[in-house]
């Protein structure tokens, strides 16, 4: 769908390629999307409730552990019910002021979780490093006011990527080769100059990646030179097995993201992005879940607690 050269402002929705053409592998694809989002939905609801509701959940680590579940949900929302839409829709559009929902609700909860995953090795920290005084260093309102940080940069760097996308003129096309609205596929559709908002798209993935992997990569050197000088083995591996599962999502989500935003322009392939694309948007967010409740013990000893509780309470309603 060819546009006639016009400003931006009379651009009333956008095409989204999607990411295969072949209607059975669209079959397929749905499904197999289809069952993460609902992993993701139920995993991440299930920790936020476990964490809320549970007494011995009530600690930072479990209190930054349910807002990540919070951005979890919130990002993948952003992205896989349309993207399911589109796997099954002749016409895969998204209106303008959708398309700039979606970025910004996306930048958001992507930068804002990068900022808390720092906020966790620095706790992780804290209670390897300082265990005397863990809970008077991450006081209840030092907590609140890191994750309070981390929402508000999110914020900023969603409203600036958001706003200077939208101000650019799209009048060559509006055929967006991907299967959601992100920064990367709208410059390189822009018929304007984007130098500028490729230069500030990459001044805030290097400052937050920086500043975030800087600050978590100084944390593990200390967690492992305090792991390191513990005598026992059953206390190094207690140790280690508190930040296993964080330094686990960490890798996952950096890896990602560095080979997302932190390459020179040149080297962009949408194609092999769009791919790259579905695991921080669909599989991240399920998997988090799943290696903070698989590897956590105090997760897993609420879980055989409820399973307990509700295995007694069948057997004394059958009794009945």
């Amino acid at each position: 769908m060819e546009m006639d050269k016009q400003n931006h402002g009379n651009v009333t929705e956008f095409v989204l390629l999607g990411l295969v053409e072949n209607p059975k592998i669209k079959q397929l694809c749905f499904v197999i999307v289809l069952i993460m989002y609902l992993v993701t939905m139920a995993g991440n609801l299930g920790i936020i409730m476990l964490i809320w509701m549970d007494p011995q959940l009530q600690s930072p680590m479990y209190f930054f552990l349910s807002n990540l579940s919070f951005l979890d949900i919130g990002y993948s929302s952003a992205i896989a019910p349309n993207m399911l839409k589109n796997f099954l829709a002749e016409k895969k559009t998204i209106s303008y002021i959708g398309c700039a929902t979606q970025m910004y609700f996306f930048v958001f909860c992507a930068s804002t979780e990068c900022i808390l995953l720092a906020a966790m090795a620095y706790d992780r920290y804290e209670a390897i490093c300082n265990p005397l005084m863990y809970m008077v260093t991450m006081s209840s309102q030092k907590c609140i006011l890191m994750v309070a940080g981390s929402y508000f940069i999110g914020f900023l760097n969603a409203m600036t990527q958001t706003v200077s996308t939208f101000t650019l003129s799209f009048c060559s096309s509006n055929i967006i080769n991907h299967f959601f609205c992100d920064v990367p596929p709208l410059l390189a559709l822009s018929c304007t100059n984007t130098s500028l908002n490729q230069m500030v798209l990459f001044v805030f993935a290097t400052v937050l990646g920086i500043f975030t992997s800087g600050e978590i990569l100084v944390s593990y050197t200390f967690i492992l030179s305090a792991i390191l000088r513990i005598r026992s083995l059953e206390g190094k591996q207690k140790a280690f097995s508190t930040c296993a599962s964080h330094l686990m999502a960490v890798t996952i989500f950096y890896g990602t993201t560095v080979f997302m935003y932190l390459r020179p322009s040149s080297s962009y392939s949408l194609d092999q992005d769009k791919w790259a694309s579905v695991f921080y948007t669909v599989v991240i967010p399920m998997l988090n879940p799943l290696i903070y409740s698989l590897r956590n013990k105090e997760v897993k000893n609420v879980l055989r607690r409820i399973q307990t509780r509700e295995v007694a309470f069948l057997r004394g309603m059958r009794k009945l």
